[in-house]
């Protein structure tokens, strides 16, 4: 990657965390594209360059995050570890990205709200293909034995539906930081899972 590709995503990366953080505290519908300029200290028209509208601007953030997500899954699914490791680390992973990029992670959670056309398919696609790697990796402990038997997708819905909802309840400034939340939820969330 040249120079000027690295200052373009350096810049582009600077402009989504700014806007997902204007856009958790203020709403989608009530942060403009000047809103987001002015906390860039940047011109309109410059925002423009790297993104056409509001829309476009979240849905580069929401493909990213669920990029990430699905590739860090795809990791998880490779290790050499029995189901129960796997489970358990992608637990940890998917609730750690999830709090850290917490402002990004609340859009793409209700991608209709905020999509249309190409972009809600491509947005819905992504989050199916996340989910399949759960599923992969729950039919995996229930094919060794390590899980209870049961509907996979009813299992996977449950822990994701958890997991995200953690969003809502959890706080920096409470006693245990992202790391130690997300292990302990790992811990109480395999209960789901383990015979």
């Amino acid at each position: 990657m040249s120079l000027r590709e690295r200052k373009k995503e350096k810049k582009i990366n600077e402009i989504m965390n700014s806007a997902m953080g204007l856009i958790s505290k203020k709403g989608y519908h009530a942060t403009t594209m000047d809103d987001i300029a002015s906390e860039l200290l940047m011109t309109k028209g410059s925002l423009y360059y790297y993104f056409k509208d509001k829309e476009d601007l979240v849905f580069y953030c929401t493909k990213q995050l669920l990029g990430e997500s699905i590739q860090q899954a795809e990791e998880i699914e490779r290790l050499d570890v029995n189901s129960h490791e796997k489970l358990h680390k992608a637990i940890v992973v998917h609730m750690e990205y999830l709090l850290t990029e917490r402002s990004g992670f609340e859009i793409g959670s209700k991608p209709r709200s905020f999509f249309s056309g190409e972009k809600l398919d491509h947005v819905v696609k992504l989050r199916h293909d996340y989910a399949s790697c759960m599923d992969r990796m729950i039919e995996e402990g229930m094919a060794s034995g390590e899980f209870e038997q049961g509907d996979v997708k009813v299992k996977r819905n449950l822990l994701l539906g958890a997991m995200n909802y953690s969003i809502s309840w959890y706080s920096l400034s409470g006693p245990l930081d992202i790391t130690e939340t997300a292990h302990k939820s790992a811990e109480h969330l395999m209960k789901m899972f383990v015979k």
